[in-house]
């Protein structure tokens, strides 16, 4: 473990003049600041939301972020608690998009056939699992995939599609602008990605996978996908390998002169975008329950790995949402929790028997090299991406206390997060000064949640029923929770000790049907009377093995290289038949 892990002193006078990405945005009158976007390293300022969704990683490898969270309207109260959830998203994805760029029109339809595909009415129903201790649970898992990033992602490709279709109106053959999407999975981004893109024209979509390493629902979901645009890749490997590969392929200069790449994991800022708008929702479900009283604080408890699920809920708090605390839950893959206990932020790779657990047939082994294995393997990762973006938040504000003018706080800010992560990179972790974390615990807790624990809660839930109005995990026994909505649960279980349950309420989020973790259900409920997983095993997974597959084999010596030639052969030959 790397123990040569120094903090940053002082706030340094910024060397750099931050690069422009487009002068007429950052300049004119039809942006306002929450709609313009800057890099989190500070090499580019002032671009716009077609260009972050379609760039997705910036330059000089930071993610974007707008150059302001904007503050809600000040009757949004009123207007916004009677929305539907589309009705909701498009007043909240309207403070970040310029109507310059996408007009109210436009952006509403994106919007309703984002979410049509998905089963609950509500899109994302919020539902009691104890009212007694104001306990509630946000149930994510109703989109086609049966995952939370089915909000994002369907969102996300029919922007793609609607900035592809503008860029080529009046264009034919080699002139049109055609995205090639690559993207990385341990099982669920995969068929999110693929649900979203499927069959949208001028978008090819290439998604790679550790070959037997993910979980047989997860590999049906991809893999049955016929559209002659989605490209699945079974990769020799571990998930390290594919996500290498991905990015050799972005920074590989080769390719990006033939295609144009672009990106669908939570590094691309739509993302982070679409995942507020079930905050808000669920804030005003709660509001229209007979149970709620005005004087009661509301936390959210977010499972979480790469950080983009909770950030999306910072981004809504620093909106003017009335969250009291953003409760971060990780498991035994604890950096985050670390990162609020101590402020030191720091790899802890194990290897060997230290590291072997969870179960391989629900994609444990699909990880970077030095991961803990566990029950959740969603969230097994040793570096957290999007908190990235977290820490400009945080070091801009640090730097604001200097007094100097805003441009230098967020050039200061830039420099800062680019300093850290060169320590992470070099020294395995950073410290930062007592003044950041203790900005970062206003607005944040952190529990770490064992698979023991995850597995003592999915029993507790089940042989305990007293959910009210459970939308797809309910069976004759009680409430059943994925590993990974479990963990969420636990810990909001935790926070209620602290924080008086009687006075406030905990919304946890459920980020997956309990179907998609079938083994780590069954290992906690199979000696439970009367279980039976048929009773929560959706329709459509029933004979999804069955179906015809198409995905392509990359062996283990082929390397990034071989796939860029396969990425290359398969896109010309989608593209002659598309003519």
């Amino acid at each position: 473990m790397p123990t040569d892990i120094t903090t940053p002193v002082g706030l340094a006078v910024p060397t750099t003049k931050p690069q422009t990405g487009s002068p007429e945005v950052a300049q004119d009158k039809t942006h306002t600041p929450s709609q313009r976007y800057l890099s989190t390293r500070g090499g580019s300022y002032g671009l716009s939301f077609e260009e972050v969704v379609l760039k997705g990683l910036a330059a000089d490898g930071g993610l974007f972020i707008p150059e302001e969270i904007p503050t809600l309207p000040q009757d949004w109260q009123s207007k916004w608690q009677s929305l539907s959830f589309s009705q909701l998203a498009l007043e909240i994805l309207s403070l970040y998009i310029s109507p310059s760029e996408i007009p109210r029109a436009d952006l509403k339809k994106i919007i309703d056939a984002s979410y049509s595909t998905f089963r609950a009415p509500e899109t994302t129903p919020l539902v009691s699992l104890n009212e007694k201790d104001n306990l509630y649970l946000l149930e994510l898992f109703h989109g086609p995939t049966f995952a939370f990033k089915d909000v994002a992602l369907q969102f996300l490709g029919n922007l793609f599609e609607y900035f592809l279709v503008r860029r080529n109106k009046g264009k034919s053959g080699k002139d049109r602008h055609h995205l090639t999407v690559v993207g990385a999975t341990s099982g669920d981004t995969g068929s999110a990605a693929i649900y979203g893109l499927r069959g949208k024209r001028d978008i090819s979509v290439f998604i790679l996978h550790p070959k037997g390493r993910v979980s047989p629902i997860q590999e049906a979901q991809m893999t049955t996908v016929l559209d002659a645009n989605v490209h699945n890749l079974a990769v020799e490997g571990t998930f390290d390998d594919c996500q290498d590969t991905v990015k050799a392929l972005f920074a590989d200069p080769a390719i990006n002169e033939t295609l144009r790449l672009g990106a669908v994991n939570s590094i691309n800022f739509a993302r982070i975008l679409a995942q507020t708008t079930y905050y808000f929702y669920a804030y005003f479900t709660l509001l229209k329950s007979e149970s709620y009283k005005p004087d009661h604080k509301i936390r959210f408890v977010v499972p979480s790995g790469n950080f983009g699920d909770i950030l999306a809920g910072y981004f809504t708090k620093r909106m003017g949402l009335p969250i009291d605390t953003l409760v971060v839950a990780t498991n035994e893959n604890d950096i985050l929790d670390r990162f609020w206990k101590t402020g030191r932020y720091e790899k802890n790779a194990v290897h060997g028997a230290e590291a072997q657990g969870g179960i391989p047939a629900d994609g444990v082994k699909a990880h970077e090299d030095g991961v803990k294995e566990t029950l959740s393997p969603a969230m097994d990762i040793l570096v957290s991406s999007n908190f990235e973006r977290l820490l400009w938040f945080l070091a801009y504000e640090y730097a604001a206390h200097t007094g100097f003018d805003d441009e230098w706080n967020k050039k200061q800010a830039g420099q800062e997060v680019e300093s850290w992560l060169k320590l992470l990179k070099s020294n395995g972790g950073f410290n930062v000064p007592s003044e950041v974390l203790d900005i970062a615990r206003r607005d944040f807790d952190s529990e770490r949640v064992s698979d023991s624990q995850t597995i003592e809660t999915i029993k507790q839930f089940y042989a305990n029923p007293q959910t009210n109005g459970a939308a797809g995990a309910a069976s004759k026994g009680g409430y059943i929770l994925d590993p990974h909505s479990a963990i969420g649960v636990a810990a909001a279980l935790r926070s209620m000790e602290r924080a008086s349950p009687s006075q406030t309420y905990h919304i946890s989020l459920a980020t997956a049907h309990p179907a998609k973790f079938a083994n780590a259900v069954d290992l906690a409920l199979k000696d439970e009377q009367g279980y039976s997983f048929d009773t929560v095993l959706p329709a459509e997974f029933v004979g999804l093995e069955k179906k015809e597959r198409r995905v392509r084999s990359v062996p283990r010596g082929a390397g990034w290289e071989g796939v860029r030639t396969i990425v290359l052969e398969e896109v010309e030959a989608e593209l002659k038949g598309a003519q």
